[in-house]
């Protein structure tokens, strides 16, 4: 595993406070083109950030407590990275998206080149808790010939159409919640043809988002070539699942019950990963979980090192700061990766029993924190998204 820099461990603090190979199947090859998945509904409007900066609480009036999220300024003069604003017809809002094109080993733009679509967890940009701040995902992605597309809103939304479309007492959106018809059906024709994409797309999801990611797989298949679940919960529809992405949930001042429908309901069982399983087939998955116990990254040793030398702490306030991340890593951290590893489980025995092959990566080590996710999101690549997009 790759060294990891303090402010993806110390960002597991709110990360962790949201929530084999086998035979190879013929794949789908993203078959279905954009025009066939949205099947009628009014795409996306794009324009680009700095000819239309977004007002965060337009996506709700209470929220104004960070307008101006890290992601924004971390990359206004980056030049590989796109900042857009997608109108969304379906929740009347404009919603931000970052983009990396395409480039080749020089920096050079490609044209026809395959997408994957990156979900923030729980907290997602609006806590400053994302793909773009964290995990170092532009470094990575650049020269991979892969286009990238992030939407930077949907925080404690689970990017599912919600069952309740009049939620209150979210902290971060009011109104229609039609994420997934947002991400699948809205915002993909308008992005892949400002991209200049071929058909080949993919997915990925973590934490909150794992479910997610593969609920869009299954609700449209055919339309991903491949697509990955970090540290999450396939099931959504049992007691005990419901109850876990609850958690999540409440954090941001609703229940999964909103979100999801009540435990057994249609619209609950329609979003349980896990119950809609068989709709992958054909899809080329990596999954991956921990155990909940610390691994390298989680112990104060290297904490209070790597504040030390790469934050200049002086070593009695290091101490304390890695004190308190040890305790929430290693304690919260480590339950919920633990409930997510439960979960992974099932999943695999579901596929299994499917005949359905999929790479699972399980580590003996590890909490539900941002090194293990970085650790993922270059694995998934080569493993699994690169081969399916015919770039290995």
């Amino acid at each position: 595993m790759t060294s990891h820099r303090l402010p993806r461990v110390l960002a597991a603090v709110a990360a962790s406070s949201a929530l084999v190979f086998g035979l190879a199947s013929p794949a789908l090859a993203a078959e279905r083109t954009t025009a066939e998945v949205a099947a009628g509904v009014a795409p996306a409007s794009l324009e680009h950030y700095t000819d239309a900066p977004i007002d965060v609480t337009q996506l709700n009036p209470d929220w104004s407590w960070n307008p101006n999220p890290d992601w924004i300024s971390q990359t206004a003069d980056d030049p590989r990275v796109e900042q857009y604003v997608a109108y969304s017809p379906s929740m009347k809002v404009d919603i931000p998206v970052a983009t990396i094109p395409a480039t080749n080993e020089a920096g050079e733009r490609l044209d026809k080149a395959p997408t994957i679509y990156l979900l923030n967890g729980a907290g997602g940009a609006e806590q400053d808790n994302d793909w773009i701040v964290l995990a170092e995902t532009v470094d990575f992605y650049s020269g991979k010939g892969v286009n990238v597309v992030i939407p930077m809103a949907g925080a404690f939304s689970y990017y599912m159409d919600w069952a309740n479309q009049s939620p209150t007492g979210n902290y971060y959106l009011s109104g229609p919640q039609m994420w997934e018809t947002f991400v699948t059906q809205e915002l993909p024709g308008p992005i892949e043809k400002e991209l200049n994409a071929n058909n080949d797309r993919g997915v990925i999801g973590f934490s909150m988002s794992a479910t997610s990611s593969l609920l869009m797989a299954e609700h449209n298949p055919g339309f991903y070539d491949a697509v990955g679940s970090f540290s999450g919960c396939a099931a959504t529809s049992t007691p005990i699942s419901h109850l876990g992405q609850n958690l999540a949930a409440e954090r941001g001042g609703v229940t999964f019950t909103d979100i999801a429908g009540p435990v057994g309901s249609d619209h609950a069982r329609y979003n349980d990963a896990l119950v809609q399983a068989e709709h992958l087939r054909g899809t080329e998955i990596y999954v991956s979980n921990a155990t909940g116990l610390a691994g390298r990254e989680d112990q104060q040793s290297f904490l209070h090192q790597t504040a030390v030398e790469e934050f200049g702490l002086d070593y009695a306030e290091a101490l304390t700061v890695s004190a308190l991340n040890t305790a929430i890593l290693q304690g919260e951290g480590g339950v919920i990766e633990a409930f997510t590893n439960k979960c992974t489980h099932d999943l695999k025995a579901k596929l299994d029993s499917e005949g359905i092959p999929a790479h699972f990566e399980f580590r003996n080590q590890g909490t539900h924190s941002w090194p293990y996710w970085r650790a993922d999101l270059e694995d998934s690549w080569f493993v699994t998204f690169a081969p399916a997009f015919g770039l290995a």
